[in-house]
């Protein structure tokens, strides 16, 4: 432990409000060993960012423009496994808190919380440790996470990156051409990646999809009001 408090930790922000990212540089900053590298608003840009400078932690928001936060959570654990992730969130439910989880966050933070809690869960991260914000707890957790099937393959994890996109978009109430404007592709390609991620997942309407999303943790209840 000696060691890693004379290490400087280098870390990337990523949340698209600015008012969030303004509090969480001031904290940051109150830090010696703490070193904010970059920020970013956007999911695609964030990916970028993250595998250009492979820094220590990124604290991330899971609800972005564009890339959603879980598929920037996916990259950075595919292309940089070693930067740690801390997810700071507004959405306490557990299915949303698992999915995080599994696709590789080191903690959960909730929004609500005090600002302490942010530099531990970075501090319990680059320890090896998993942080969760109280109320959350890991017993709780990890009961849900084996609710949710356990070793069974995952019809989730046959998507490919772009499905995953698409689902989530689209779980959200985002049009074919909404979709194609965030995502920067022709609207042919989402209603393509849109069909082959209803049948992968054997949902058969976007009530479905909404269900299967918010169950899964995908998104938030909140985030359905957009169609």
């Amino acid at each position: 432990m000696m060691g890693l408090e004379s290490k400087t930790i280098q870390i990337v922000l990523v949340d698209d409000h600015d008012v969030v990212r303004e509090g969480l540089r001031s904290l940051i900053r109150t830090q010696a060993d703490f070193k904010l590298v970059a920020e970013s608003e956007d999911g695609a840009d964030a990916i970028r960012k993250i595998t250009s400078l492979r820094p220590d932690v990124v604290v991330l928001d899971l609800m972005l423009r564009g890339v959603q936060g879980l598929e920037v959570l996916r990259q950075v654990r595919k292309d940089v496994p070693r930067t740690h992730v801390v997810v700071l969130s507004m959405h306490s439910d557990l299915g949303y808190v698992v999915e995080a989880l599994r696709n590789g966050a080191d903690g959960f933070v909730l929004k609500a919380s005090q600002s302490s809690e942010v530099v531990h869960a970075i501090r319990e991260a680059m320890a090896g440790r998993r942080y969760l914000s109280p109320p959350l707890s890991d017993e709780e957790v990890d009961n849900y996470a084996r609710q949710m099937g356990g070793g069974r393959l995952d019809p989730y994890d046959t998507l490919t990156t772009r499905e995953r996109e698409v689902c989530q978009l689209a779980a959200q109430g985002y049009t074919n051409n909404e979709i194609a404007d965030q995502l920067c592709i022709g609207r042919r390609t989402v209603e393509t990646h849109r069909s082959s991620m209803m049948h992968k997942l054997n949902l058969r309407n976007p009530a479905e999809l909404v269900q299967f999303a918010m169950r899964r943790g995908l998104i938030p209840p909140s985030a359905t009001s957009n169609a």
